[in-house]
């Protein structure tokens, strides 16, 4: 048997295409293209769609900064809020007007317990908001009803809540109110005042929102049979008010408050010992006690109409036969806007 013979490969020669062990040729590198450097880049040095070699990666974008927690726990804040409300009264760092109105203390305080009622009681259904001005003065006249005038009470509060202006109320009331103790503190606190027209052109010449109830105790005290039927007016002081501080005059009608104490009596000789207008009895009291002092829970409407417009009258302001006048057209108007509101409501409860 011949002597096989072994025959060297030089460098650079090219193996036979059968030998198992041969190499291939290492595909050369482009020349702009630049190796990875280390083994971690050697993920992004892969090729492209077209043969074309990505590059290396963009650099992650660093991790936000963590925010800083917001405490925003409405109980706290309410105890925040208590706490700097208690030390602002012990200090006497709060503010009232020459009329003692306190904003502070009504916002605050005297709305606070009139809520449930308005929201979930009476569940009042306001319209017409859009004819209250966000500032300057107005005069709102309204119907007065209910046995315990919570009417009013009622009306400032939607006004509060949900005029855009969150306006308060300076409601003008009976000479009774202010002399009763703790009820006439608590209504000058509230922004009201006697119902009599130095007051009223002087809350209306600062460019207040003034609330008068023409009928007074006529109609709060009216009985249920004679519901949503319009006491007199009066002589109309509150028009001439209105003309000589150039104010609109703003219609208000409100249903539901006729119905909270249905007033089927009046002890007379009752009241007269009382010194009180009138002494009422209703379904609830005094046969109740205490517990015939809860309203009935009637369902509301209140209805701002649209605004008189007393500028051009102005200069008649003493004339009688014009306020009359003036003062008729409003009392038609609440009239006319009662007996709509109560063919919109289903029933006194719902």
């Amino acid at each position: 048997m011949p002597e096989a013979r072994i025959i060297p490969i030089n460098a650079g020669d090219t193996p036979p295409k059968n030998s198992k062990n041969a190499r291939r040729p290492r595909k050369p590198v482009p020349p702009d293209v630049e190796p990875p450097e280390t083994l971690r880049d050697m993920g992004s040095f892969v090729a492209g769609k077209n043969g074309e070699t990505a590059g290396p990666p963009e650099p992650e974008p660093d991790p936000p900064a963590a925010e800083v927690p917001v405490d925003d726990d409405p109980w706290e804040q309410r105890i925040a809020g208590a706490l700097g409300f208690l030390r602002r009264r012990l200090t006497g760092e709060y503010e009232v007007d020459e009329f003692g109105f306190d904003a502070e203390l009504t916002e605050t305080v005297i709305a606070a317990p009139l809520r449930p009622l308005y929201e979930k009681w009476f569940r009042v259904e306001v319209s017409g908001m859009e004819h209250v001005p966000d500032k300057g003065a107005a005069l709102i006249v309204a119907n007065h009803s209910g046995t315990i005038a919570l009417d009013g009470a009622i009306t400032a509060l939607s006004l509060l809540d949900h005029q855009p202006a969150r306006r308060h109320l300076r409601m003008l009331g009976a000479d009774m109110v202010f002399s009763t103790p703790f009820l006439g503190e608590l209504a000058r606190k509230s922004g009201n005042t006697l119902a009599c027209q130095a007051d009223a052109e002087r809350l209306l010449s600062n460019g207040e929102l003034v609330g008068v109830y023409p009928e007074g105790f006529k109609g709060v005290g009216k009985p249920y049979s004679e519901r949503y039927k319009l006491q007199r007016f009066g002589r109309g002081g509150f028009v001439a008010s209105a003309l000589r501080t150039k104010a609109p005059i703003i219609p208000c009608s409100i249903v539901g408050a006729e119905e909270i104490y249905p007033m089927l009596g009046n002890a007379k000789l009752l009241a007269r010992l009382l010194g009180m207008p009138y002494f009422p009895l209703t379904p609830t009291f005094p046969w109740l006690g205490p517990l015939g002092m809860i309203p009935l829970p009637s369902k509301w409407y209140i209805e701002f109409g649209e605004p008189i417009d007393t500028a051009p009258l102005a200069d008649r302001a003493d004339d009688p036969m014009l306020v009359f006048n003036v003062a008729d057209q409003v009392r038609e108007t609440i009239q006319q806007t009662l007996y709509r509101l109560l063919m919109k409501r289903k029933s006194v409860f719902l």
